[in-house]
């Protein structure tokens, strides 16, 4: 597959998914509704992989790459999902929009990238100042929303340091069986949280809508996005992969209000705007002021 198309299907994915992880958890409890998204997922990757006979490594690094893709998987999933049943799937995908610059930090740390230009810095400072605006409706409103916000926070920091962390492993391998790896890995975890956070099934409660929005995540969400992601992840780097994150915060929120009826405040339009130039700057700055220079 391209690695253009594989950017434009993730862009999609992403869009979606915040959106996708609320309605899911609507009439689902979240550990159960993530649980089976991850099933589905981990079902519909070995009938792909044994299907296409595409080979699964297990050796040592493979198993590295999987435990570091599982990371992000359960650490973003998990705290998403727990998130959701209180935090607007616009706020979702704004903080996620923070992931390039999580990236960047920790690839300093982790992969002895170069540190932060000054441009950078402001742009780093000025996103954190977009994130209190986005915040500011959360943490006014209820206590149960403020901490749902630091649910996201956390869950985007461990999508960030997964997303490094794979570029520290060095194996060529087919991004389906990293895909099928870490749903091996991964969808036991979810087993095991969803017993010791509920352990209950109550399907008289489940609507249409959640079940259908877990059916697409598990096939487009942990599949087809996971894939992509994979993919662009082996042939570009973390920061460039996250650039993503300029684009789809903004389709989220118009969905988020078009679909879900999510308001829209003041402070939640001027954090989105603050965090989306912050980004811009973060991403191209330095190479605008060097052609300036140039010219």
């Amino acid at each position: 597959m391209p690695v253009k198309l594989s950017y434009l299907l993730l862009v999609i994915i992403w869009c979606t998914t915040p959106l996708g992880i609320v309605w899911s958890s609507e009439t689902v409890a979240p550990t159960l509704a993530v649980l089976m998204r991850m099933m589905i997922g981990l079902f519909v990757a070995g009938l792909i992989v044994a299907i296409a006979n595409i080979r699964v490594p297990w050796s040592k690094n493979a198993c590295t790459l999987y435990a570091y893709s599982s990371l992000g998987i359960f650490g973003g999933m998990s705290l998403s999902y727990m998130a959701a049943t209180t935090v607007p799937s616009g706020i979702i995908s704004l903080v996620f929009g923070l992931a390039p610059i999580l990236s960047g930090f920790l690839a300093q740390r982790l992969l002895n990238e170069p540190k932060f230009s000054p441009i950078k810095l402001i742009a780093l400072s000025c996103a954190l100042i977009g994130l209190y605006f986005v915040s500011y409706n959360q943490l006014q409103t209820s206590q149960t929303q403020g901490i749902g916000l630091m649910y996201v926070l956390l869950a985007v920091t461990l999508f960030s340091l997964s997303g490094v962390m794979i570029k520290r492993v060095k194996i060529a391998i087919h991004p389906m069986a990293t895909t099928f790896g870490a749903l091996v890995f991964v969808t036991p975890l979810f087993g095991l949280l969803w017993w010791l956070v509920d352990g209950q099934i109550s399907m008289d409660y489940w609507s249409a809508r959640s079940l259908w929005s877990i059916a697409y995540l598990g096939i487009f969400g942990s599949i087809v996005g996971a894939l992509a992601y994979f993919h662009v992840l082996q042939k570009l780097n973390a920061s460039t992969v996250a650039l993503s994150s300029l684009i789809t915060p903004s389709f989220a929120l118009a969905l988020g209000a078009l679909l879900n009826n999510e308001p829209l405040s003041q402070e939640l339009i001027i954090g989105a705007i603050i965090i989306f130039l912050s980004l811009t700057f973060f991403q191209f700055g330095d190479k605008l002021i060097k052609r300036r220079i140039g010219s």
